[in-house]
């Protein structure tokens, strides 16, 4: 071609491209952390509130969302693996090993931003993943002892799953 000129990328527009979408890409994993912090604490109302009716709908929605979850992990692991490699520090494996190799204030500012908010949703979500489980193992033990002891009584639970009071109801009536 004549008259066409080769135009060589300034390798710090490059690291800029990665790095972008690497942000880009974190600021997309914590939308689905927060989707998952909702579907857990939407499955622990269900739970709270005893519409079991719908915690199988429920349980479903939080391996679908942790499951796209691990899939963003496996292509942000690839995007940070090149940001590492084209900023010089390859070995790096932690985003906050990359933000001390950021190369400048500007992005060490919005990786950190970005580390500090995955680790506060990662924090919630396991917060809230032990309640979940609390719940879920109340329960598992209110419906054993009511199973147990359809011909004793068997009590008032809390929402905490602690007895509050004996009484003559029961799930299934035995005497009909």
């Amino acid at each position: 071609m004549v008259g066409a000129s080769v135009t060589r990328l300034d390798p710090n527009e490059v690291t800029h491209v990665s790095a972008t979408d690497l942000s880009m890409h974190l600021l997309r994993q914590r939308e689905v952390l927060e989707l998952m912090l909702f579907k857990l604490e939407e499955l622990e109302m269900l739970l709270s509130t005893g519409r079991t009716r719908w915690v199988h709908h429920a349980t479903v929605e939080v391996d679908r969302v942790a499951k796209a979850l691990t899939s963003a992990t496996i292509e942000r692991d690839a995007l940070f693996f090149d940001v590492a490699a084209e900023w010089g520090a390859p070995e790096a494996t932690a985003l906050r090993e990359l933000i001390d190799v950021a190369p400048t204030d500007a992005w060490r500012e919005v990786l950190g931003s970005h580390h500090e908010a995955l680790s506060a949703l990662a924090a919630e979500i396991a917060e809230k993943k032990g309640s979940v489980n609390q719940h879920l193992r109340t329960a598992l033990r209110v419906t054993q002892e009511t199973i147990a002891g359809l011909g004793e009584p068997t009590g008032e639970y809390a929402a905490s799953g602690s007895r509050v009071a004996d009484a003559g109801s029961r799930l299934l009536d035995v005497r009909v």
